[in-house]
């Protein structure tokens, strides 16, 4: 026991930063990884029989991500016209979209700006409030941080992921 290479202690609030920056980068490598195999007319397809087509998964993650601009303290939004035809409005709703080439390029811009901001913080700064939240909340409820915003949106592309597969 006494041989055993003991692991030099890092702050706790570091390690779970590490941990749920790398979930992230993951979820959006793994997304993207996914967007360069599908074909354009692959995302216009639906996913299942009357389910959501892949232009608008796209599109919904895009405008979903752009959120945490604000949210997070980075900055305004950079696509905020994404949000009635990918947040507030079903697909096929009637509402035109932007093509699938300008929808991939939002996704890189915006993960290339999300990803710039999101390792410029400090950990100690994730724990933090985030913008949506009232000192007075957040007092109450210390949970509603810009960590958990990141997880939250981390599980959100998981689950979407789940669904952009079955256009393969």
């Amino acid at each position: 026991m006494e041989n055993q290479l003991k692991t030099p202690a890092i702050p706790s609030e570091e390690v779970f930063v590490k941990m749920a920056i790398a979930a992230w980068d993951t979820q959006t490598k793994r997304i993207t990884t996914l967007l360069d195999k599908l074909s354009d007319e692959a995302l216009l397809a639906e996913v299942a029989p009357g389910r959501n087509r892949g232009i608008y998964l796209l599109g919904h993650l895009i405008a979903v991500n752009d959120g945490m601009l604000p949210l997070l303290g980075f900055g305004d939004k950079l696509y905020p016209q994404l949000a009635t035809g990918f947040i507030t409005t079903p697909d096929k709703s009637g509402i035109e979209f932007p093509t699938v080439s300008e929808l991939r390029s939002y996704w890189h811009t915006l993960n290339a700006t999300l990803s710039q901001h999101i390792e410029a913080l400090q950990p100690e700064d994730w724990f933090a409030k985030h913008t949506a939240v009232t000192d007075e909340d957040f007092a109450r409820d210390p949970i509603r941080n810009k960590l958990n915003v990141l997880i939250n949106r981390t599980n959100h592309q998981s689950y979407h992921l789940g669904q952009l597969v079955f256009l393969l």
